[in-house]
């Protein structure tokens, strides 16, 4: 290693803090920050004596171990008169500062545990975190009565920062793998991040000392990794859900589509592929999305009613909010954008959504270029799933291997490691374009491999790629070279799918897309011959546990209990009476979080993000009569706009100027609708739009909104129209379901298609343990009902095991 390397990594490693010690005196804070081989210390100094200001310092100096005892010694002595200094704790980073009305508190993280890692970069999960308050034992007395003070506090911690939340120290784990590669940004830039939750509480800190160096960027979702074997090569999965910080929140509390055009519960997932060895040259993603229906909507939380009324809100015809989520969507992923909406046909609660939905992207799509248009299919899983439930599955992969061609997935291959150790990290790799493989003197012709093109050859994605990419294992253990120079691929578009809580149905074909995915990736690798992987194949069944983790993870957070999970106990052959009993007790218990616990959670939110900031003599939190309004816009105004609510008498509300009895997305040859808006419905109060049509990332910064904007406005009585039946809304709902592919052939019987043609797999011998303790197979899963009457069981039981969705007839 000559000089010039080893000062480039000892400046690496100075940057790169991962343990802290906080000590205190009577005045002030000191932290001590060092990395992994305590090398190198750096010093941050917080001011105690006015606890309601946040006062930091940091010290340029980089000390040396000898160095930093030296400074303890001379710390004790500079404050020995007030009783020196003192250990507090040791920790692994400052999750932010908040203040409510009292003084300024720190947020650390006291506990961590490895999760896995990126390219030797480990990633890590909060289990255990800390708030520690700034005042110093003076200054605390004027704050120990505040009874305001007390509850906020209360209220943040009911938010559990020990479930879920993970970070890297080195690898920018809120950004793709292909961002990370092809675009790569780090320090200040990544916390503004979609993802990263504690953006508006690091950013006191951030703004004050110009540097993220103390501080971890958190990403709220899902992560998973694990080694499997193909062929003597071990691989390494990584499963990662990211949940975006805006819009956030809990199931009835946050639905739709905001002013913005930020969606609730919206999560991009990725699933990233590569060799498990120490230094991998090939590496694989795919990213897909998930997120409420982009439009005004709402649900009341009742209970007395498990499936409360969906209340849709009409704000505009040329639906803005909507075209400004898609925007942000083409921002973020480029086009083509491909909805998958799986909601119900003809469900009257539902059926409202999908018309209004699909009415929403026509008229959007009328206003872009036809290259950019979204391309969508409308799809009832729930009622293709009434006969066998593992069809759907079927259906689902022919779709996401329609939606992969159109969308590609990213592949490259890494630049060799050259020189030091050091060579294959993470910071080295993202210096442009660098880690893509490719040289001016290769034999390729691709000698513009770098070049994130658009001109690159699209290749059919079910198999036709070039013979290149199919090097098997055994080709390459013959000679130990690298492997054969390939062009790279990058993804371009998403796979955004919803249903209605974007929970149980959208994770079902997030798992067919993650297969149709995992099998070019493995193919792109050279892991396997062919790119497709059929449903009975034991990787399909690996990754099906990864989604069903991934699902239920996602729907505690979002709904308080684990997914509907039916499907895929369908597959793996459990009996009905298990699956009903599963499903109704975590409907019980989505409906007891939903009424009971949603509320103060959500509240905790609304003060961890930013979305309300106490202030003196604005109203308390608590105070307000729903936690789902964007506080910011409601404190910014000179006063505050209370929610209307009503009673729902059981039909589906709409707050309209237009009749939605009849086909309102069905028009003539002239592009009249069919049935004419009713003259008598009154229209409810607008809500105008505050911003500019560009999409801002950060929603705090702004003051200057409307107050009434980002309510989730309950109409009054005089503004409801009742939905008569569901005949008249159902005029139209079968034609033009979709504009990327063939319904009669997405509906044709069979698997095979133009798209793939499954080979008949090998048994899964990896059976979960559910299967094997019951030894169940087809014929069992039919004769189930005769079992069930053998029990003498009630006769009501026995019609929801075998039919019903509910347990009362």
């Amino acid at each position: 290693m000559d000089a010039a390397e080893a000062a480039a990594e000892q400046e690496a490693e100075a940057a790169c803090l991962q343990s802290f010690e906080l000590y205190e005196s009577e005045s002030r804070f000191y932290i001590f920050g060092t990395n992994t081989g305590k090398t190198h210390w750096r010093l941050l100094k917080i001011d105690r004596l006015e606890p309601s200001d946040l006062d930091l310092h940091e010290c340029p100096t980089v000390y040396t171990q000898s160095e930093y005892c030296g400074l303890l010694k001379n710390l004790d002595k500079e404050h020995r008169l007030t009783g020196g200094i003192k250990f507090v704790t040791k920790f692994y980073g400052i999750i932010g500062f908040i203040k409510f009305v009292g003084p300024f508190y720190m947020l650390i993280i006291t506990e961590q545990r490895k999760i896995g890692e990126i390219f030797d970069h480990p990633v890590y999960q909060v289990t255990k975190t800390s708030m520690v308050e700034l005042a110093n034992s003076k200054m605390r007395s004027k704050f120990l009565n505040s009874k305001d003070e007390n509850r906020y506090r209360k209220i943040l911690n009911t938010l559990d920062l020990r479930k879920d939340f993970f970070f890297s120290y080195s690898y920018p784990i809120m950004r793709s793998l292909q961002k990370n590669l092809s675009d790569p940004q780090e320090g200040w830039s990544v916390y503004e991040s979609t993802f990263v939750w504690n953006e508006f509480l690091t950013r006191g800190i951030r703004n004050f000392l110009r540097t993220t160096l103390w501080t971890v960027a958190l990403v709220y979702g899902f992560f998973k990794q694990d080694k499997f074997s193909i062929s003597g090569k071990d691989i390494m999965f990584t499963l990662i859900a990211r949940r975006s910080r805006h819009f956030a929140g809990t199931r009835y509390l946050k639905r739709g589509v905001n002013e913005r055009g930020r969606v609730a519960n919206d999560v991009e997932t990725e699933q990233v592929v590569y060799g498990a060895g120490p230094r991998p040259t090939e590496v694989s993603s795919v990213v897909q999305n998930r997120g409420s229906i982009p439009l005004f909507w709402s649900q009341e939380t009742s209970k007395m009613n498990i499936k409360p009324d969906i209340i849709l809100h009409q704000k505009g015809e040329n639906y803005e909010a909507t075209r400004l989520h898609f925007e942000n969507l083409r921002r973020r992923y480029g086009d083509p954008i491909i909805i998958l909406n799986l909601i119900k046909k003809r469900e009257r609660r539902e059926s409202i959504l999908r018309r209004e939905f699909d009415r929403a992207i026509r008229i959007i799509n009328e206003s872009i270029q036809e290259e950019n248009h979204l391309r969508f299919l409308h799809w009832d899983l729930h009622e293709n799933s009434r006969g066998k439930p593992t069809n759907v599955l079927d259906v689902l992969l022919k779709v996401a291997f329609r939606a992969l061609r159109l969308t590609e997935f990213f592949y490259c291959q890494l630049a060799p490691p050259t020189g030091s150790d050091i060579a294959h990290h993470w910071p080295s790799l993202l210096s442009g374009l660098d880690p893509f493989l490719c040289e001016e003197n290769s034999n390729s012709d691709n000698t513009d491999c770098m070049e994130i093109v658009g001109d690159m050859s699209q290749e059919d994605i079910s198999g036709s790629s070039d013979s290149s990419c199919n090097g098997t294992v055994e080709d390459k253990a013959e000679n130990n070279e690298l492997p054969p120079l390939k062009p790279p691929k990058f993804q371009k578009g998403v796979l955004r799918t919803n249903c209605i809580d974007c929970l149980d149905r959208t994770n079902v074909a997030q798992y067919a897309y993650g297969l149709a995915a995992l099998g070019h990736q493995l193919h792109a690798l050279g892991s396997i011959e062919s790119p497709e992987l059929g449903l009975d194949d034991p990787l399909a069944h690996h990754l099906m546990h990864f989604y069903e983790r991934m699902g239920d993870t996602l729907a505690v957070q979002y709904s308080g209990s684990a997914a509907h999970n039916k499907i895929f106990s369908a597959k793996r052959g459990h009996l009905k009476l298990f699956i009903r009993s599963q499903e109704f007790f975590r409907t019980l218990q989505r409906h007891y979080s939903n009424t009971c616990i949603d509320a103060n959670k959500q509240s905790a939110i609304n003060l961890f993000l930013g979305y309300f900031q106490p202030q003196q003599g604005k109203p308390a939190l608590w105070e307000l009569e729903s936690p789902s309004v964007d506080h910011i816009g409601v404190l910014s105004g000179d006063h505050t706009r209370t929610m209307k609510r009503v009673k729902s008498d059981g039909n589906i509300l709409c707050e309209s100027n237009t009749s939605i009895s009849g086909c309102s997305g069905c028009y003539n040859k002239d592009k009249e609708p069919l049935n004419a808006a009713s003259p008598d419905v009154k229209c409810g109060s607008q809500c105008p739009v505050s911003e500019s049509h560009s999409v801002q990332d950060n929603e705090i910064s702004s003051t200057c909104e409307s107050e009434v904007s980002n309510l989730r406005h309950t109409p009054t009585l005089s503004q409801i129209h009742h939905v008569p039946g569901i005949v008249e809304i159902d005029c139209c709902i079968n034609s033009g379901d979709s504009n990327f592919l063939d319904l009669e052939w997405l509906s044709a019987s069979g698997n095979s298609s133009d798209e793939r043609s499954i080979a008949i797999s090998t048994p899964d011998i990896n059976l979960s343990a559910e299967n094997v303790i019951g030894g169940l197979n087809s014929e069992t899963m039919e004769n189930q009902g005769a079992d069930v009457h053998a029990q003498n069981l009630p006769e009501h039981f026995v019609q929801w095991v075998n039919h019903g969705d509910t347990f009362w007839y």
